[in-house]
């Protein structure tokens, strides 16, 4: 059997309670995962409704107390806080372990499928083949990725988007909730594709598409 391995959350809000509880689960299912805190870049800024509790410090805490942490995950959901602490962890934690959790309830081709360090893949996720989720990405509950869907670093898909085969993500792309790319379209690095939106053609990078069929934001009907 493995050694236990402590793993702390970079977060300490909501999603990082969610992130808290795949950890768990992945122990439950026999992972040698144990949460051991939050962590976040600055004390001063927790809110209302972060979990101060189980906030063990800062980042200064994690640097000295590495001897103690074998690993960190992303608590954090909006791909530019993902992509930023991502590589701050990258660079000045280099000893830090970035896994890539996937819930127990994640239905994938573990031979052809393709996730990689720091990646979040959440519970009722369906991927089939030959997906691929580069660094830091992070897959949120009940989402469907088709054939061949590759999802760029830090990119984020919100609670039950559909990407169908073919899709590509660039970096740092936010795909809101409930939203459907179609077949071999791609979305550009750092755009944004509004909640329910049903995109039917490429989005340019860093715009922002919403509506159905989905349009540039503003754009004229």
């Amino acid at each position: 059997m493995s050694a236990v391995r402590n793993i702390m959350v970079f977060g300490a809000g909501g999603f990082a309670r969610e992130v808290r509880w795949l950890i768990e689960e992945l122990a439950r299912d026999g992972a040698p995962w144990r949460f051991a805190g939050y962590v976040v870049s600055d004390l001063e800024r927790l809110g209302p409704h972060d979990s101060r509790d189980a906030v063990r410090g800062d980042t200064a805490w994690l640097d000295a107390h590495r001897g103690e942490v074998d690993a960190v995950a992303i608590g954090i959901g909006t791909p530019q806080a993902r992509l930023r602490v991502g590589a701050m962890l990258e660079t000045d934690f280099a000893g830090l372990e970035l896994p890539s959790l996937v819930h127990p309830s994640v239905h994938y081709d573990r031979a052809r499928c393709r996730f990689e360090a720091g990646t979040l893949v959440c519970a009722g996720t369906l991927a089939t083949v030959n997906v691929t989720l580069e660094r830091f990405s992070m897959v949120n509950l009940g989402c469907t990725l088709g054939h061949e869907a590759a999802v760029g670093r830090g990119a984020v898909l919100n609670p039950s988007v559909s990407l169908s085969g073919g899709v590509t993500l660039g970096a740092g792309v936010l795909v809101g909730t409930g939203a459907r790319v179609l077949q071999y379209l791609s979305v550009g690095e750092g755009a944004t594709v509004g909640a329910g939106a049903v995109v039917t053609r490429d989005v340019p990078a860093g715009e922002t598409w919403v509506g159905v069929p989905a349009k540039l934001l503003g754009a004229k009907k």
